[in-house]
């Protein structure tokens, strides 16, 4: 290491050109390559070992920003620091600091992404994304997933662990997958704050005898009708993909997630690809008088049912706020097949297996699954045709309201 400092000045490095090494003083150099191009450099020995340290470019730093470097390098060698081992430490820690303030929200994007692949189809990723975002979004979307604790985790679950357990339960599971993929690509530390066993199962109710017998609030099939009439008359997406919803007996994700060219209009059916369905395959569903009039007065656009982009679809959420609007709290969305169902038992004389079909159920029974290759398409055409009709006959003591055609 030179005794004498500062022998460059910023003029003389500026009109260097041989190459090679310059010295400043201290153990600094300026580094001037074969090709030209100027950096600057630390030499130094420590424990019986030279080393040299990038201080980086000349055209990025200057002769003084250079020298102070090379004088905070000094600095820890006076303390028997490696310059080198303290900078690639830093470094490291920056680095692992960047990636702890990584948020929630991209966290269980990157996991949904990274997993899409070995899931059987799209709806389960669909489901992860909307489950998380409907309620960990508003919560701790944007958090930093290393600042996801047992406090935010029952302020996400508590609201909904007795009133939609299911729900909450898969919600747990997905939460507690996410921590876990974020804690081996080291964004967080220390135990998984999602868990159940041994923690969370001391702070909140077991729902697994509940989850067992609760079935989703339905309408009683009687006042179809009734609820029909008020349906028509409100305004909007998702009070018609509800009304399109029921007539259809289908789910949530299967009716938002229709696009246009699932649609045969002059045939009045609605194939709905395996990809979609939670069985894996492909479904057809006759369309009512009705129902085909709701579809044909959609905007075109990506989705049947868009959400506040015609490139988005509705929202999972969209229905059962309305629900709410219209104070049928007592009720939900899914609800609404089990009044199908009940239907379809009580005042129909359809076989178990037609009302099974409709609603796109598996065979549970291997003999008869392999025996019964058809979708008993006719037979659930005129089934669904007087669903459509038991939904839209006026209501004991009043009549149905015609619904307003859309401008």
């Amino acid at each position: 290491m030179g005794r004498t400092l500062n022998r460059l000045s910023a003029k003389g490095v500026q009109n260097l050109k041989r190459a090679g090494y310059h010295p400043d003083g201290g153990g600094l150099y300026l580094q001037i390559s074969p090709a030209g191009t100027k950096s600057w450099i630390f030499r130094y020995t420590l424990a019986g070992r030279s080393r040299e340290m990038g201080l980086g470019s000349a055209a990025a730093f200057t002769l003084e920003e250079a020298r102070q470097r090379a004088q905070d390098a000094r600095k820890l060698l006076a303390d028997r620091i490696d310059p080198i081992a303290a900078r690639d430490a830093q470094r490291a820690q920056d680095a692992l600091d960047k990636a702890r303030s990584i948020s929630f929200r991209e966290c269980w994007t990157q996991y949904i992404a990274s997993h899409r692949a070995g899931w059987k189809n799209a709806k389960h990723a669909d489901q992860w994304t909307n489950t998380l975002e409907a309620y960990c979004g508003p919560v701790a979307g944007t958090l930093p997933v290393a600042d996801v604790d047992t406090a935010v985790v029952l302020k996400i679950l508590e609201p909904i662990w007795t009133k939609i357990p299911e729900t909450a339960r898969r919600l747990r599971a997905r939460m507690e997958n996410v921590l876990d993929w974020a804690t081996v690509r080291t964004f967080r530390t220390g135990d998984n704050p999602a868990r159940w066993r041994g923690h969370l199962q001391k702070l909140l109710p077991a729902l697994q005898k509940k989850t067992r017998v609760r079935h989703h609030p339905a309408l009683p099939y009687d006042q179809a009708a009734a609820f029909m009439v008020e349906l028509r008359q409100q305004q909007g997406t998702a009070a018609r993909a509800l009304e399109f919803l029921i007539l259809t007996a289908a789910r949530t994700n299967e009716v938002i997630g229709a696009r246009p060219d699932e649609f045969d209009l002059a045939k009045a059916v609605w194939t709905i690809p395996a990809e979609r369905m939670k069985a894996g395959r492909e479904h057809r569903v006759p369309l009512s008088p009705r129902a085909l009039e709701i579809i044909k007065a959609q905007p075109d656009g990506e989705y049947v049912f868009a959400g506040p982009s015609k490139d988005s679809p509705l929202s999972n959420m969209a229905m059962l706020e309305l629900l709410k609007r219209m104070n049928r709290t007592s009720i939900t969305v899914h609800g609404f097949r089990s009044t199908f169902r009940d239907w379809a038992a009580e005042t129909t004389g359809y076989p178990r297996e037609v009302c099974e079909m409709a609603l796109a159920h598996t065979i549970g029974n291997a003999t008869e699954a392999a025996y019964r290759r058809g979708d008993l398409f006719d037979k659930r055409r005129r089934m669904m045709a007087e669903w459509a009709k038991h939904c839209t006959q006026a209501p004991r003591g009043g009549t149905v309201t015609p619904m307003r055609k859309r401008a």
